[in-house]
């Protein structure tokens, strides 16, 4: 723990206990928390950002709109709107948030909605005419309003819940103890060639109950980059000058993706709103070269800059092995779920 860390260690301990007494009434009633006769998955952490909720969430997009009808509920981080708005032709990422926005510009057969309150925001999609069959909460671990029929935790290789501790002392927002409300745990971002033996050692820091369903992920990167009207394999631009720009919460391996030197990198905070100012200074760095940026960014920039030298990279999460099982889990869930309704 560095010097600023034990300074703030006397906050976290009351950032924690507020934080327990807060769940203690919910779990015993005191707080009322709202449950539904309808299939709800959450999605969520126990630390700040950057854990791959996002890459999840569309996995179970893909996974589930083939046989139900799929909507998506977020807060919509840092959107300048309030309410809930449920993502319309008129929509972009300033009224829905980058990732609510993402969602529907890449689902067409996805509802996408966003409110701070959870509760109102499923009420208002399941009074709609074509209403959802599943809705997915989005960062919804610590919203306890809402009882979710089935929540899953991610917690990331290299920065375990287990390891790390209460704000602002560590990054968790509540204790580890919280874990126990997960119906399974997903370490994400884990290297491809992750060892079983390494994996079972994970197991044993994380210290799951047994009812308690563990998986390995890894971010599975594409093999092109992608502008509004243009496809580049990523072997034809492994020479190419150009500029990498990425506003994510941990975006090291998005640039690490990249090994050559023939780059420059523009770095700016998780959900970052690109001013004026910034725009000048990115073209003026980017002069004639390409940039190459993430989706979450690509969607607050499009339009913004030439889209001819305006790319991004997709990623997937994908399961170092058992990805069967988790299908399997998940998809038996909704379908008992929906058959209790």
């Amino acid at each position: 723990m560095n010097l600023l860390r034990k300074i703030l260690f006397p906050f976290a301990i009351l950032y924690g206990f507020i934080a327990s007494i807060r769940n203690f009434l919910y779990d015993k009633g005191i707080l009322k928390s709202y449950s539904f006769d309808f299939p709800i998955i959450a999605v969520g952490n126990l630390s700040v950002g950057g854990t791959g909720k996002t890459p999840q969430i569309e996995y179970l997009i893909r996974l589930l709109s083939p046989k139900f009808k799929v909507a998506t509920l977020s807060r919509g981080y840092k959107r300048k709107s309030k309410g809930f708005i449920l993502a319309d032709s008129t929509s972009n990422a300033t009224i829905l948030g980058d990732e609510p926005f993402q969602f529907y510009k890449k689902f067409n057969n996805v509802q996408v909605a966003v409110d701070v309150d959870r509760k109102n925001g499923i009420e208002q999609l399941l009074s709609q005419t074509n209403k959802p069959e599943v809705i997915l909460l989005d960062d919804a671990f610590q919203h306890r309003k809402v009882n979710a029929g089935f929540y899953i935790l991610l917690t990331s290789y290299g920065d375990l819940y287990s390891d790390d501790f209460i704000l602002p002392s560590g990054n968790l927002r509540e204790d580890r103890s919280g874990a126990r409300r997960a119906n399974l745990v997903i370490v994400t971002k884990c290297p491809e060639n992750l060892s079983i033996d390494e994996q079972n050692q994970i197991k044993s820091k994380l210290k799951l109950n047994p009812n308690q369903e563990l998986y390995f992920s890894f971010i599975d990167y594409d093999d092109a980059v992608y502008s509004e009207d243009k496809v580049i394999k990523m072997n034809e631009i492994k020479n190419v000058t150009k500029l990498l720009l990425a506003g994510i919460a941990k975006p090291t391996p998005f640039f690490e993706h990249f090994k050559s030197n023939k780059e420059d990198w523009l770095i700016f905070p998780d959900h970052h709103h690109f001013t004026e100012k910034d725009l000048l200074d990115i073209k003026n760095k980017l002069q004639n070269k390409i940039i190459i940026t993430t989706e979450k960014d690509f969607v607050r920039l499009k339009g913004r800059i030439p889209s001819e030298q305006l790319f991004y990279l997709p990623i997937r999460c994908s399961f170092l092995s058992e990805s069967d099982n988790f299908d399997k889990t998940i998809l038996n869930y909704v379908e008992k779920s929906t058959r209790d309704c």
